[in-house]
């Protein structure tokens, strides 16, 4: 073996050790850029499952207000009429009646003016909760005055206010309203409207209101005994 091919044998094996020393850094770079990748795609994903998301709330709340607004300019169009009048009032869906209107003081007998309007509500509300397929939830409110010590009729002002209710879901019920499109529930001096310390604030909270509302859900035991 001459010289020169001695020299060729050690620059071929140089220059494999050079390539052998060189791969693990490439292939070490080459994993390093498969996993920023792999991480950048997998924070884009999230950021677009989380925009996605966002979205559709969003889409869901308007569609929500929308369904609200359709809601209350029905029933705006359904009572009209008593709202013109002055004898009703109405927000944010809740029909609102004063209870002079309809009851004397610490009485849950209706009054013949209370009997009337309710009769001129029955028909557009009957209406209004058939179109819709809702509810309507008749709710009494009392001030927070004790009731009276010679008024034996009624325990407390949760009783006035329950049994002020089902006068007035009854009424409405024989006026023609549907009696599986209509319940009664009590508040008592709850949920005031006004101030109780002076007599204007305790009449505004002695009142009657009216809400439609969905129909609670039907279960798949409905009708089954037990």
């Amino acid at each position: 073996m001459s010289a020169l091919d001695g020299l060729g044998e050690m620059g071929d094996a140089g220059d494999d050790a050079g390539l052998e020393a060189a791969t693990p850094v490439w292939a070490v770079f080459g994993d390093l850029m498969a996993g920023l990748l792999g991480a950048f795609v997998l924070i884009l994903l999230c950021a677009l499952g989380a925009q996605l998301e966002l979205s559709t709330r969003l889409d869901a709340e308007i569609r929500q207000r929308q369904v609200e607004a359709q809601r209350r300019t029905a029933l705006e169009q359904a009572l009209a009429v008593p709202l013109a009048a002055g004898r009703v009032t109405l927000d944010h869906g809740r029909i609102g009646i004063s209870g002079s209107v309809l009851f004397a003081f610490n009485s849950a007998d209706l009054q013949p003016q209370g009997r009337q309007l309710l009769k001129s509500l029955s028909a557009p509300l009957a209406t209004y909760l058939r179109a819709r397929d809702e509810i309507l939830m008749v709710s009494g409110f009392t001030d927070d005055r004790q009731v009276r010590d010679h008024n034996r009729q009624f325990a407390d002002n949760w009783e006035l206010s329950a049994q002020r209710a089902l006068t007035v879901t009854r009424a409405l019920i024989e006026e023609g309203v549907p009696s599986s499109s209509v319940f009664a529930a009590a508040f008592g001096p709850e949920q005031p409207v006004a101030s109780n310390a002076d007599a204007e604030g305790r009449a505004r909270n002695r009142r009657v209101e009216m809400a439609p509302t969905s129909r609670p859900a039907r279960s798949g035991a409905e009708g089954r005994g037990g």
